[in-house]
């Protein structure tokens, strides 16, 4: 009797669940009707096939990726498996599903909603134009509040979008959790693998002044920060610092890039020591905000956003010193409770329905023609002048 054992190759109907027949590809590691079944794919998501268009006959799939006719017919049969194309009887393979026909459902990823006031509008706005536009919307929420947590949520949630077939995703990268880099990219490029189109929400996932190649809708935040600096000097202030949260989006840096332009453009050269980064979002407090002023006094301080702003004027306050009498506070984002503060804020007011409305725009053009030109749209925003910046001093 021989100890040896004989091999069974079966296949199962689900794709993730087959067992593959042969050997993988020795330069790629992949195995070759995976290859060819992986790459009809992503160009019959992302439109190069339409639906009831012919695709690759299996002799032009043995000229094309260099592979025997079996190879090529199993690649069918799997397209075929999962939806994607019909093969007629001596017509052909025609494709069954394309992102423009019928996938009718967009993906919303905001890892901001929930965390702020800002984002809360701009999704309720994106909502109602996608709706009115004939889609429907499926609302990516991350509850975690743990930053390993919510990593995690993203990219279970972006793989989810992606096993629904989304036909597009509104993306906001997420921001102030450690390892966020690698977290963005990877979604990125599991949306990307999957031929689903992105539209950036607020900001890119690359650190400015890189860029990268998807839409991106949202306000001009180098100018934010150039703008709240002039504002500044032309009131009399000198000496203006600025603070933000270490790892926020890569808006903060275009803002400060902003500032720090305005003060040389007024002969202020901008000193390092003026550009504070707290680790955490609630680190600010008495003793932090003690070292901040003892360390050098400033006229004024530009906050990255609202929330920031509130908490320095707090603990301001109670170190004795008066705003905008001592010092002077503004902040970005104008949220509800800007003009309730015991000093009503002087802010950036962005138009969060328009940015909204815009995204849905780019989004449905991008899904139309995917060869598009990658496109910035940086809306107007509006300074909201009030007593924390000094008007009365005027």
């Amino acid at each position: 009797m021989s100890n040896s054992k004989s091999l069974d190759f079966t296949t199962s109907n689900h794709p993730s669940q087959s067992v593959v027949q042969g050997t993988p590809d020795p330069n790629t590691g992949v195995h070759k009707h995976r290859r060819i079944y992986e790459s009809l794919r992503a160009e019959i998501l992302a439109g190069h096939y339409r639906y009831g268009e012919k695709v690759p006959s299996e002799t032009r799939l043995v000229e094309r990726f260099k592979v025997s006719r079996p190879t090529a017919a199993r690649a069918l049969k799997d397209l075929e498996v999962n939806g994607l194309v019909e093969r007629r009887h001596g017509s052909g393979t025609f494709v069954r599903h394309t992102a423009t026909t019928e996938r009718r459902e967009l993906g919303l990823l905001v890892t901001g909603l929930g965390q702020g006031e800002v984002f809360e509008p701009i999704c309720n706005q994106l909502a109602k134009s996608v709706s009115d536009n004939n889609y429907e919307l499926n609302w990516g929420q991350i509850h975690s509040e743990q930053s390993e947590g919510r990593a995690l949520a993203v990219e279970r949630t972006c793989h989810r979008l992606i096993e629904q077939r989304v036909a597009g995703v509104f993306f906001q990268p997420l921001e102030l959790v450690a390892g966020m880099e690698d977290v963005n990219l990877r979604v990125i490029e599991a949306l990307e693998q999957a031929g689903i189109p992105v539209v950036l929400i607020d900001s890119d996932f690359k650190q400015f002044p890189e860029r990268s190649k998807y839409d991106l809708v949202g306000i001009d935040n180098r100018r934010v920060g150039y703008l709240l600096a002039e504002h500044l000097v032309r009131r009399g202030c000198r000496r203006i610092d600025f603070i933000a949260h270490r790892g926020a989006s890569p808006t903060v840096d275009a803002r400060i890039a902003g500032y720090r332009e305005a003060l040389f453009q007024h002969d202020i050269i901008p000193e390092k020591a003026w550009t504070h980064l707290i680790d955490e979002v609630d680190d600010i407090d008495v003793e932090t905000v003690r070292q901040l002023v003892e360390s050098g006094p400033a006229d004024a301080y530009i906050c990255h956003n609202d929330y920031t702003a509130s908490q320095l004027m707090r603990d301001l306050i109670q170190l004795g010193l008066r705003v905008p009498d001592d010092v002077r506070v503004v902040g970005v984002g104008d949220v509800k409770y800007a003009s309730a503060l015991s000093v009503p804020l002087t802010t950036i007011r962005q138009p969060c329905a328009k940015i909204g409305m815009m995204a849905v725009e780019l989004m449905l053009q991008r899904i139309a023609n995917p060869k598009l030109p990658s496109r910035d749209v940086l809306l107007d925003f509006e300074l909201v002048v009030r007593e924390s910046c000094g008007r009365h001093l005027t």
